[in-house]
């Protein structure tokens, strides 16, 4: 009885060991988050910056939220990715215009790169970006526009589309892209079919363009974060995470 007691004992603290661990793993970006002003074109955008414990210069990522604003969810994403040793930076492009011209987000993009550089935390030769929705299109935009960046990862972006304010589709760049990007994206993706996403594959495929494909099936439109601007806690979100973390450890690290 005596060993049957201690047995559970030692599963208990085992247990109660991997809980604390758990919460360190989602807590420790966080407690070095922060908003930060970025100025672009006479303007102050707030920008959520969250960082690696200590120690550097690390590989960052810039973050562009989805066309509902820098849920929680983008903000937990963020510091997850800085426990893993990236700084990430996401600018509130919505703050002045809920559907700004391709111009000017390029612009704000552009600066929080610039900000990056001035930071000392930051190998600023090492930059990538990523973004969803919205920020997925803007990824695919931007990648081929702001040299800076070294790799990209575009969640259920818009190859297609000119965005709200009738830019640019980002298809009209593939000859333009010369950095690695990952695309994911889910079958049952109403607003951007998957068919488009193929179909741009096949473009970069035959322009000799590097890129990687992940495709859930049954996922829909913005998986990644729930109706309560949270991140959603789901084998593919987790496995959709890493497939991002991967890539830019590969590409960036």
């Amino acid at each position: 009885m005596r060993n049957v007691i201690l047995l559970a004992a030692v599963v208990s603290l085992l247990l109660l060991v991997g809980g604390v661990s758990a919460a360190d793993v989602g807590t420790a970006g966080m407690r070095n988050g922060t908003t930060v002003t970025i100025q672009s074109a006479g303007q102050g955008y707030p920008a959520y910056i969250t960082t690696p414990e200590e120690g550097g210069p690390y590989p960052a990522v810039v973050l562009i939220h989805s066309f509902n604003g820098l849920e929680p969810g983008y903000r937990v994403m963020a510091d997850r990715l800085a426990t893993e040793g990236f700084v990430v930076i996401a600018p509130e492009w919505q703050t002045f215009e809920e559907a700004p011209e391709d111009n000017v987000t390029e612009a704000l993009v552009r600066d929080t790169v610039a900000y990056l550089g001035t930071r000392p935390e930051v190998n600023s030769s090492s930059i990538g970006l990523t973004g969803f929705c919205a920020g997925g299109r803007y990824t695919m935009l931007f990648l081929p526009r702001i040299e800076e960046f070294s790799a990209g990862v575009a969640w259920y972006g818009f190859p297609y589309s000119g965005g709200q304010a009738n830019g640019s589709p980002p298809a009209e760049f593939i000859e333009n892209i010369t950095d690695p990007m990952l695309i994911i994206h889910g079958t049952a993706d109403e607003p951007s079919p998957v068919a488009d996403i193929y179909r741009y594959a096949t473009e970069l495929d035959a322009a000799g363009k590097y890129f990687e494909l992940k495709v859930y099936q049954g996922e829909p439109h913005g998986f990644m974060i729930g109706e309560d601007g949270q991140l959603v806690e789901s084998p593919v979100a987790e496995s959709a995470y890493e497939e991002m973390a991967i890539f830019f450890n590969r590409t960036l690290g």
